[in-house]
């Protein structure tokens, strides 16, 4: 047996709190109470940690990754918080210079022209004079649509597919053709950086991620190798539980997705239902507000829905889709309410999934509710996108202030996790907390405590793996846990309406840190999954 003692902080736990110190033995968690008692479990214990009033809390989930994604973009060219077209192309440019032959097409990522005063979307032609004819992937921030150079349209042949534009701008077929091309990687240099993204993720608290996987962003494969990867408690890395966006008729063809990819959780995740605001491709009820012409399109109709939902659940698999606009969610919805009326008790008892569902309305969530369906959120796109004179609003207008419904979400009780949408948001559980305490809709605003556990316990209960205890600290939990260096102050305002971050362990509530300031964010000194660090600056 093995075991730890964290002592002398503060200890995140509803089960005592007035603990100051943790015992773990074997991974789970079999002790919490007063330093003067810990000074007695220290003497047998293998490590000993000196807290020094720092914060133990449970480690993040992130409930919505894309890994392979992530650690391209890590390595890319990131474009996000450039104010224009003409810089982004500068940086196109600058980093051409640097590109060797054996490098593979330039990789880009994170341009958004709803915040450059001139709109208007980079081309093709721009690209190759910027760079001399190089291949050129530049993603927008959504990762739903890129604009190519003229040298990777020609390699990719995207040309003659649906989807393709002639300034470059590539949307639906030809961004998939091009996205698998930009990513054509060698074994060893995929293993190399996706080691190092999840490393990345356990340096933020993260304990474990749900990857989104599909044709077009990572191979069966490359999941299969994601998933074996992580799956020890002694791998040293965050857990990826793995999710592949395949649509199915029958439960033989889940089942036959599911035997290549051993440990798979569901067939769920990036299945789309339709695209993103951003590139206006979300299906909306009524057209984008800055282009009448167009009101996106749906990817799948509620005929293909059920069906999949059908022969997934009939495998004991999760099924789930990403749904952003509101038509999509009606889709989504009509087609999961049809597939319980023969299928009901199964479906709940699996938990299937929506992911992103950005416009739900109310009769959207009483339709969900007793189908025992999740919801798969992203705070930090309100943060992002949600301000007034935002994306949101210049794409939707007023339909902008019924977007990330949070509260009323909570207030239905339907099971919630938060994640980032990795490399779309960035990977940073604290901002996610932060994004839904301070959601740009006011009354759409869910307290820190609500945040912070759709944040932990929200991802193990959305993957159906929460029966240990896992996204709590409790005796008998897996310790799955993060350390943290913070402040404790409320940020209770009358104005706003914001419940407070406790600092009164007489109140019962656990304290947590204050997400006040934007720029200053709790620094993570130990990650532990199941007791065994796999991020330790207290070395």
């Amino acid at each position: 047996m093995t075991s730890i003692v964290l002592r002398g902080g503060i200890i995140h736990s509803p089960a005592d709190p007035f603990a100051e110190a943790v015992l773990v033995d074997d991974g789970v968690v079999t002790w919490i109470g007063a330093n003067d008692t810990a000074d007695g479990l220290a003497a047998r214990a293998d490590r000993v940690v000196e807290l020094d009033g720092a914060l133990v809390a449970p480690g993040f989930v992130d409930a919505h990754v894309h890994v392979l994604e992530e650690a391209l973009a890590r390595a890319g060219l990131d474009l996000d918080g450039l104010g224009s077209r003409a810089a982004t192309i500068d940086a196109v440019a600058a980093r051409s210079r640097t590109l060797r032959a054996q490098d593979g097409p330039l990789l880009a990522h994170g341009w958004d022209e709803s915040v450059w005063d001139d709109a208007r979307r980079p081309t093709a032609q721009e690209l190759d004079a910027a760079t001399g004819g190089a291949a050129v992937y530049a993603a927008r921030a959504d990762l739903h649509c890129a604009v190519v150079s003229s040298r990777l349209a020609d390699l990719a042949n995207l040309r003659s597919l649906p989807g393709w534009r002639e300034d470059g701008f590539v949307t639906g077929e030809a961004h998939l053709a091009a996205r698998a091309l930009a990513r054509t990687l060698s074994p060893e240099a995929r293993d190399r950086l996706v080691l190092s993204a999840l490393q990345a993720a356990a340096a933020q608290g993260v304990v474990s991620v749900h990857e989104a996987s599909a044709p077009g962003i990572d191979s069966r494969e490359g999941l299969a190798s994601l998933i074996a990867l992580t799956a020890s408690d002694d791998s040293g890395l965050p857990l990826v539980v793995g999710y592949r966006g395949e649509l199915v008729r029958t439960a033989d063809e889940a089942r036959e997705i599911a035997d290549q990819i051993p440990g798979l959780r569901g067939l769920a995740g990036d299945l789309n239902v339709d695209g993103s605001i951003g590139a206006r491709t979300a299906a909306l009820r009524a057209p984008y507000s800055d282009a009448p012409g167009t009101s996106g399109s749906l990817s799948l109709d509620a005929d293909q829905v059920r069906d999949h939902v059908l022969a997934v659940t009939e495998a004991g698999l999760q099924a789930g889709f990403h749904v952003i606009g509101d038509l999509a969610m009606d889709t989504a919805v009509a087609g999961l309410v049809a597939a319980a009326e023969t299928s009901r008790s199964a479906m709940r008892r699996l938990g299937h999934r929506l992911e992103h569902a950005l416009m739900l309305d109310d009769a959207a969530l009483q339709a969900l509710v007793p189908l025992g369906v999740g919801l798969s959120m992203q705070p930090g796109f309100d943060a992002a996108w949600g301000a007034p004179g935002g994306l949101y609003e210049a794409r939707l207008g007023e339909r902008a202030t019924q977007m990330h419904r949070l509260a009323a979400i909570a207030s239905a009780g339907v099971p919630t996790a938060f994640g980032s949408d990795a490399p779309v948001t960035a990977l940073a559980p604290w901002a996610a907390v932060r994004g839904a305490v301070f959601h740009h809709t006011v009354d759409q605003r869910i307290s820190a405590r609500a945040a912070f556990r759709a944040s932990t316990r929200g991802g193990w209960r959305l993957a159906g793996m929460d029966h240990t205890g896992a996204g709590e600290i409790r005796v008998g939990a897996p310790a799955h846990l993060a350390v943290w260096r913070a402040e404790q102050v409320t940020v209770q305002s009358e104005a706003s309406g914001l419940s407070s971050w406790s600092t009164d362990a007489r109140s019962g509530t656990p304290l947590l840190p204050d997400l006040t300031d934007p720029e200053t964010y709790p620094e993570c000194v130990m990650t532990l999954r199941a007791g065994r660090p796999v991020y330790d600056a207290l070395g």
